[in-house]
Formats: structure tokens, sequence, C-alpha cells
């Protein structure tokens, strides 16, 4: 099978991502809907006590309403990046099926990920924490035990890659000057 062009792998790529893109714009509807029924529930704090207990969070006595919103707030933001990330890679994927792979818009596309990327895993750094702090209970043990070597080995790679394509359209720009 081909990676390029119409009916390639490529294509078969950005049919899943325009799927998974639809799934997080449903998500990001249901989360803020959530992040809007949470806050008129605050106004109403009795209704927000029951305590939540997991086999990894318990949040008896915590301020709930402060924690969910918290909460969901941190999911929107996130399927806002996961979205960000999904559509730059569409737009790649769509290049490939034209047959371009060095389209110049293709470097800030991957900047773009490799820059939401980075901001998601520095937002985790601040959010778990400050979750932490509101529950007054440690929510997830591992999820700010230090630095993700993948996550950031993943970024460095797509800053690389994206000089590959940059130097790519430059050579292509060069070849269509040459007569």
């Amino acid at each position: 099978m081909r990676a390029l062009g119409p009916g390639s792998v490529s294509s078969l790529l950005k049919a899943i991502l325009d799927v998974v893109r639809w799934a997080l714009f449903i998500s990001a509807g249901a989360i803020t809907v959530a992040l809007f029924v949470v806050m008129l529930l605050s106004f109403r704090p009795d209704l927000l006590n029951a305590p939540i207990l997991t086999d990894q969070l318990d949040l008896h006595g915590a301020p709930l309403g402060p924690f969910l919103i918290a909460a969901l707030v941190g999911a929107d933001l996130y399927v806002g990046g996961a979205t960000l990330i999904v559509e730059g890679l569409r737009r790649i994927f769509q290049t490939l099926i034209a047959g371009d792979p060095f389209h110049p818009d293709n470097v800030q596309r991957l900047q773009l990920i490799a820059g939401t990327l980075a901001g998601l895993e520095l937002g985790r750094y601040v959010f778990v924490p400050a979750l932490n702090l509101i529950s007054h209970d440690e929510i997830h043990r591992h999820a700010v035990r230090g630095v993700s070597l993948t996550t950031w080995f993943s970024v460095l790679v797509i800053v690389v890659l994206a000089e590959v394509f940059r130097e790519g359209a430059r050579l292509r720009r060069e070849a269509e000057l040459t007569i």
C-alpha cells in the first residue's frame, strides 16, 4: 500500500483523525455542559457534599464544587489541546494525500503540534498539584511524579521534523525556480 496520495495509508489515517476530531468536539461540548451544571449546582452547596470514593481518590469532606469546576476546566483545556493537535495532523495528512508532503504550511503545523504538546505537559505540572491542594488529597500519585521523558522526546522529534519539512519546502522552491 502506498504512503502518499488518494487511497493510501495517509487517507486511512486522515479518516481516523476525522473521527477522533468529532469525538473530541463532542467531548468538549459534554465537558462544557457539565461545567455549567456544576457551576449552577455550586449555588446549592448541599447538593455537592456527597463524598467521592474510588481506589485513587477520596474526596470525603473536600470542597467538591471548586474541585469539580477546576477538574472540568482542566479537562476542557486538555481536550482543546488534543483538538489542536488532531487538527494539525489532519491538515498535514491532507497535504500528504494531495502528494505534497513538503507544503510550506506543514512547518507551522508541526510547530503548533509541538508547542501544544509541550503546553499540555507543562499544564500537567501545574494543574494536578493545584487539584491536590483543592481536594486536600493526592489525586493521582503518579501524575506529577516527574518529567515525562516520552512527552519531551516527542516534542523534540516533532521540532526536528518541522525543520526537516522546512528544508524540504526550501529545496522544492529551489527546484521550481530551476529551468
